[in-house]
């Protein structure tokens, strides 16, 4: 996900801002191009704050007014040109005549293709590193964000050595043995589910690593993260997409992978063969 001239000055000083200007300073970091090209009372009504919330903000961020917000903005969004802001997470135009289908295909594949910019290859490269020095990997996640969290453990899975396991969490107790050297993978987005976050959060006290795959970087999830990676969860729908959240688990398996020891290649092999050889592929009738 792109990241706006002050990101990094909003995430810094989001915990210590009065909750409604939390919510503006979220709106602000989940849409820098919505705070490009909207007014501020529109981007006030969408945020759910009044305009005056949106001023205040500025004014905490030691500016003079929402305008000056507006303007640093405005001029990124040129920076990147036209064909790069063109990439942003609001649909287009229908046009009556263009399938609804292709806008939809469209818009996933600007989502996923966003997670290859420089911020978000950070954050994967730092989350794979993560991932190839754990011992146990759990995966965790409740609601929509579970299928994320079991497709990440049975990918990793073949691919661990002898002494690594991977293990999907139904319950607190497969995190009783959570401890360091371990890494949870948690999956959420807004609204977050409760269970999610405390899992996390005791996770994180007994000294694993949370690694959080979230819609925001000030996400509870995020907040709690030694390594953060930001996703969409928008879609052309009225409900949230898990796309990009899937896509975010294969490029990190992907990447941290080939950061061990482990023949990758010969290690899938010989799982799909065992499988194999248990019958659990079905086989047409000779």
């Amino acid at each position: 996900m792109e990241k706006g001239p002050l990101s990094e000055l909003l995430v810094e000083r989001f915990e210590t801002m009065p909750p409604q200007l939390q919510v503006a300073a979220r709106f602000v970091l989940d849409d820098p191009q919505g705070v490009a090209l909207m007014s501020m009372r529109k981007q006030a009504s969408q945020a759910g704050v009044s305009h005056s919330t949106m001023m205040r903000l500025a004014r905490w961020l030691g500016l003079d007014g929402y305008e000056d917000i507006r303007s640093l903005y405005a001029r990124a969004l040129r920076e990147r040109g036209a064909g790069e802001g063109a990439r942003a997470n609001p649909l287009p135009q229908q046009d009556p005549d263009y399938p609804a289908a292709g806008i939809a295909a469209d818009t996933l594949a600007a989502q996923i293709a966003s997670l290859g910019e420089y911020g978000s290859a950070m954050q994967f490269l730092a989350a794979a590193k993560l991932i190839a020095g754990s011992t146990t990997i759990f995966g965790l996640g409740f609601g929509p964000s579970r299928s994320v969290a079991s497709h990440f453990v049975q990918t990793i899975s073949p691919l661990l050595g002898e002494d690594r396991k991977a293990v999907l969490v139904a319950g607190a107790e497969a995190l009783l043995d959570a401890k360091v050297g371990d890494v949870v993978l948690v999956v959420g987005s807004a609204p977050y589910e409760r269970a999610t976050i405390d899992f996390a959060r005791q996770s994180a006290s007994q000294g694993a690593a949370v690694l959080a795959i979230t819609d925001s970087s000030v996400s509870p999830l995020a907040r709690m993260a030694r390594e953060t990676i930001v996703v969409t969860s928008n879609s052309s729908s009225f409900f949230p997409s898990m796309v990009p959240a899937f896509a975010a688990v294969e490029i990190l398996v992907a990447l941290a992978t080939p950061l061990t020891d482990v023949d990758a290649v010969e290690k899938f092999k010989q799982s799909q063969e065992q499988l194999a050889a248990f019958g659990v592929y079905w086989k047409a009738a000779r």
